[in-house]
């Protein structure tokens, strides 16, 4: 418990200031995060974390980035991104294996090492692609679902991968020997598409019918703490029963096991209300490469850590850039793509390490493969910043920018605008909202509600209005109801406790959206002012000017009075910017 307490503590706490730091000097936390690992690994003088529990620790992070990344990323985004994802992954993973086959046996590897090797740098590292994506807003975009439907085949094909190296390699399935050769290695194949094909049938099939019903019961118990625990379960139950009983990755499963949840109402609020933890764990990730690295070891064979980090920073992007824009697609998402895929992580060192259990990849491999993942880790960020001032360069150079320039094509023709001009998000379907709601619609307003009472999102989704369930204070909520293209939000629940938050992660997502609040007490109108509220009604003033128009008219005031006492009361109560 000691041993655990102190690398989760110590891990995090220099994690914390490195990472501060690197991000004050304009670099990635990432960076901080990798020096951390270096700080606290055994070969450097001082505090030595426990390698072992900080990859277990690190490991739950990755099983749970996947699982949020699943959370959103549906078949059909899968589907649509298949003309680029599936050749792409396939085209750079064959370039980066036969370059490492070519380089590597000018060391005096086998073709066979090369081949091995080749393999595990081949595969991108889901934790730096998602966390450079969500760090820039460009998760939910063409560019992100390029990326992600892309990791998803390479994860796919180094599945497969990891269960022919033993096919191929283990004695005791003799296909080296000749005693199962092809026949060894058709088997596995087989059986790993079985598998694969089998786990993805259970997730959408069982998972489909029984885990929106378990949310369902959960969330009407109306308790926070069950929701995150049941996602948690969830997820790492999923994960490992998808390694357990189907023979693929915990990553895979988890994948699919968020894509299935979010196929449900509930996908927005497990990412904010259950998952927040996983970027605690994810920076365990990075710690633990970190303590990997052996700098007296890179010392003694620098040339091939130069070499690996030549096909994973140049190689690999440039193969990507060539079959994107070969396929069709703009500069832009073809250096997109290709810099947020310039860097290798944790099933790279999962293959290098099946590797070397069966002699293929060496000690000095090894130690080049974590020199690697640190430097293209360090430097996938800063790739992906570049990309807009490389673009402009391109675009002043007319020979250049003919061979690159593209129209948008596939997922990326028809995502700038759905037609609809004036849209509203609504927080809160209560009396009011239903009639706020209703008012929109009738002055050409196209609103989306945000709710927290799920049977209440499912009616109104199943009667055609578009409704979001989660907490609108989380940012991520706010961004799925499409807050950032919004003329309006409209806070119509008086019992929203956190409006303040909710207007100031608006205003971050929209500074131009206007705000229009309720709130029960007077005394809270300014507050919202202050947050950025447009106008803020309260229930307290609303009483007071139908109290007072009842009475000035049961004395036989007339309407012009009532008018004008009306509009005074409307001066005092009620509260509006500027």
């Amino acid at each position: 418990m000691d041993d655990l307490l102190l690398t989760f503590t110590g891990g995090l706490g220099i994690a914390l200031v490195l990472g501060y730091l690197s991000h004050r000097l304009g670099l990635s936390p990432i960076v901080g995060y990798l020096l951390a690992g270096i700080v606290v690994s055994p070969n450097t003088p001082g505090f030595v974390a426990d390698r072992h529990l900080a990859e277990q620790m690190a490991h739950i992070g990755v099983i749970l980035l996947m699982f949020g990344v699943g959370l959103h990323f549906h078949f059909k985004e899968l589907l649509a991104v298949r003309r680029i994802a599936v050749p792409g992954a396939i085209v750079q993973s064959a370039v980066a294996t036969v370059l490492s086959m070519i380089i590597m046996r000018s060391f005096g590897w086998t073709w066979t090492s090369g081949a091995v090797f080749g393999m595990a740098i081949a595969v991108a590292s889901t934790v730096v692609l998602t966390r450079i994506l969500v760090d820039h807003k460009h998760l939910h975009t063409p560019v992100g679902h390029i990326a992600i439907g892309w990791l998803v085949v390479e994860d796919i094909f180094t599945v497969f991968v990891l269960v022919l190296i033993p096919a191929i390699f283990d004695p005791q399935v003799g296909a080296m020997s000749g005693a199962g050769g092809v026949g060894a290695i058709a088997m596995a194949l087989l059986t790993t598409t079985v598998k694969i094909g089998a786990l993805v049938a259970f997730t959408f099939v069982v998972g489909g019918w029984a885990i929106p019903r378990l949310l369902t019961k959960i969330a009407r118990t109306g308790s926070g703490e069950l929701f995150t625990l049941a996602i948690l379960v969830l997820a790492l139950g999923i994960a490992m029963g998808a390694a357990k009983f189907f023979g693929v990755s915990m990553e895979l499963g988890a994948f699919l096991g968020g894509m299935v949840v979010g196929r449900s109402e509930f996908s927005n609020r497990a990412a904010t209300d259950a998952l927040p933890m996983k970027d605690a764990f994810a920076v365990l990730f990075f710690v633990s490469v970190g303590m990997l690295f052996d700098f007296q070891g890179l010392l003694e064979n620098p040339w091939l850590a130069l070499a690996t980090m030549a096909i994973v920073i140049i190689g690999k992007p440039v193969a990507a850039l060539v079959i994107t824009v070969a396929l069709g697609y703009p500069l832009k998402t073809a250096l997109s793509v290709s810099a947020v895929l310039a860097q290798i992580g944790e099933f790279s060192f999962i293959v290098a390490t099946l590797g070397m259990k069966y002699g293929l990849v060496a000690a000095e491999a090894f130690n080049a493969l974590v020199a690697t993942a640190i430097v293209s880790i360090t430097l996938a960020p800063l790739l992906y910043k570049a990309v807009d001032p490389v673009e402009r360069w391109v675009a002043k150079r007319p020979a250049l920018w003919k061979i690159f320039h593209r129209r948008p094509t596939g997922e990326g023709a028809d995502w700038e605008d759905d037609g609809i001009h004036r849209r509203a998000v609504v927080v809160g379907y209560g009396p009011v909202g239903k009639m706020v709601v209703r008012l929109l619609k009738d002055n050409g307003f196209s609103p989306i509600i945000i709710e927290m009472n799920v049977d209440t999102v499912r009616e109104l989704n199943t009667s055609g209005e578009k409704a979001q369930y989660g907490d609108a204070s989380h940012p991520a909520t706010l961004e799925a109801a499409g807050t950032a293209k919004a003329d309006i939000l409209v806070l119509s629940a008086s019992s929203v406790g956190m409006g303040q938050e909710v207007i100031r992660e608006a205003r971050k997502l929209n500074p131009k959206i206007r705000v229009v609040a309720r709130t029960t007490y007077l005394k809270e109108a300014d507050e919202l002012i202050e947050a950025g509220a447009n106008a803020v009604f309260s229930g307290e003033g609303e009483v007071a000017l139908s109290m007072t128009e009842s009475i000035l008219g049961s004395f036989g005031a007339t309407p012009e009075q009532i008018e004008r006492e009306s509009e005074r009361i409307r001066r005092e109560l009620f509260t509006r910017a500027g």
